[in-house]
């Protein structure tokens, strides 16, 4: 079931004064070890819903009060990101693609309407994956160049909006691409104000490549697994993305909640049944939560216990490189983090959350000892033992982003989605909306292992 659209125009947003004196002499930005880690990973989709009163969301209100302050705002926040209007290069005489910017650059914004219910498509609910990618545009790629970011704005009349995004993920991590939204938003709201478009120093930009202080082998080992990945293209060098592989009709997506009261339930649990002590254990919230959610799905596929199991987190190294990298790096600076020796029964077992917590615990106290260089050569020597067809349990965003924090003058975002998991019937962790601490969980399954999922997350929390 897909949701009816009727795209109403697209058009191409320019950066304010674009090549006024403080960027004309913007240089284009190379990727980094980081970046070069994603070159090959479908886009990141994301939409956020806002909800209004009947009166500012109907069509009138809409597209004349609300609508020109979205484009606006969004024209002046893009002179302070003008890679995001750029599009990615790899010329000949370059030995790695890099951001190219230049003096006419614009960012593709589509506004489209849909007829149907703001409430379900923002809900929690089990629905059909695809019923969200009508909400989500295109992120053009092609041989020799693919676009940043792409955007869409789709009003429910007399209900609320939303804005959908695409953007590459060699050029955005989640907390970049947070960033840009909530610079979006602030500067949206100052509009009501009459406030200058200043943003505050947490949301500047910082686009020097130097603060990564990482030495070129690590590098290398990137530019030749994108290269083993590009070995079936004519051109080696090419940046188009794979193509979107089709969602099966039975994958279903739904969004749950952990307390922060049953987390320490969960905790509790790990202490009292873990040989390891709890001082030899990182009991954060991701921890606890990444491994209960893991072992249901795994437990709700079932099957063979012999069967292979993948599970995956992306490692924020801001803090742990020597310097440590600022607050408004631009870029990516999170790493995957994988294991590909393990199988289902290791989770299947009465004791398998209680497994999945000590293995993540061992994980994310070994990562700022072990070093980059380690790490991305078990990654890349693990990507070569990858079985085809294993269940992967990859995780997407975070808690820490504070996406819900994102106000552009008509209250906080209702609902945000990680639409992307669908493609790997994966999860998503964000921080919940209306109560601090706990996690608000997005989960795509075959409706057959969702019914089963549901039932182990909430059985799981009452033992």
């Amino acid at each position: 079931m897909l949701m009816a659209l009727n795209v109403i125009k697209t058009i191409r947003v320019s950066p304010a004064t674009i090549f006024s004196d403080d960027s004309a002499s913007f240089s284009n930005l190379p990727l980094t070890f980081f970046d070069l880690h994603f070159m090959k990973s479908l886009p990141t989709q994301q939409v956020m819903f806002y909800k209004l009163t009947e009166s500012s969301s109907s069509r009138e209100s809409f597209h004349s009060l609300i609508l020109p302050k979205l484009e606006l705002s969004l024209s002046i926040v893009l002179r302070h990101y003008l890679p995001l209007a750029g599009c990615l290069s790899w010329e000949p005489k370059d030995p790695k693609p890099c951001i190219v910017v230049s003096k006419h650059d614009t960012v593709s914004l589509t506004i489209a309407e849909t007829g149907l219910d703001f409430s379900f498509a923002s809900g929690n609910g089990i629905r059909p994956a695809t019923y969200l990618h009508p909400l989500i545009p295109e992120l053009l790629t092609s041989d020799d160049l693919a676009a940043v970011i792409t955007l869409q704005i789709t009003l429910f009349p007399n209900q609320g909006f939303c804005i959908g995004i695409a953007s590459h993920h060699a050029v955005l991590d989640g907390k970049t691409l947070t960033m840009f939204i909530k610079s979006w938003a602030h500067i949206c709201s100052l509009q009501e104000h009459n406030k200058p478009p200043l943003l505050p120093e947490d949301l500047t930009p910082c686009f020097d490549r130097t603060v990564l202080n990482i030495l070129s082998g690590p590098e290398t080992k990137m530019l030749e697994l994108f290269l083993s990945l590009s070995k079936d293209n004519d051109d080696l060098r090419s940046l188009k993305l794979p193509p979107h592989k089709d969602i099966s009709s039975d994958i279903v997506r739904a969004t749950l909640e952990l307390t922060p009261k049953q987390i320490e339930k969960l905790r509790e649990r790990v202490k009292n049944e873990s040989s390891l002590s709890p001082l030899e254990l990182h009991l954060s919230t991701f921890v606890i939560s990444y491994a209960h959610v893991w072992t249901c799905m795994v437990k709700a596929r079932g099957g063979n216990a012999n069967r292979p199991v993948h599970f995956v987190y992306a490692a924020d190294f801001r803090h742990w490189l020597d310097p440590q990298v600022p607050t408004g790096y631009f870029g990516n600076c999170v790493f995957l983090i994988s294991w590909f020796e393990y199988q289902a029964r290791t989770f299947l077992g009465e004791n398998g959350f209680v497994k999945a917590v000590e293995i993540l615990s061992d994980s994310v106290k070994s990562l700022s000892s072990r070093g980059i260089k380690s790490i991305c050569e078990d990654f890349v020597e693990g990507s070569k033992k990858m079985i085809p067809n294993a269940q992967i349990g990859s995780v997407a965003w975070s808690p820490q982003f504070g996406l819900y924090e994102s106000d552009f003058g008509w209250g906080r975002p209702a609902k945000t989605e990680v639409v992307s998991i669908d493609r790997n019937e994966a999860f998503a962790m964000s921080e919940r909306r209306d109560e601090p601490g706990g996690m608000e969980i997005g989960v795509c399954l075959k409706k057959s292992e969702m019914d089963i999922f549901l039932s182990l997350f909430k059985n799981g929390l009452s033992d």
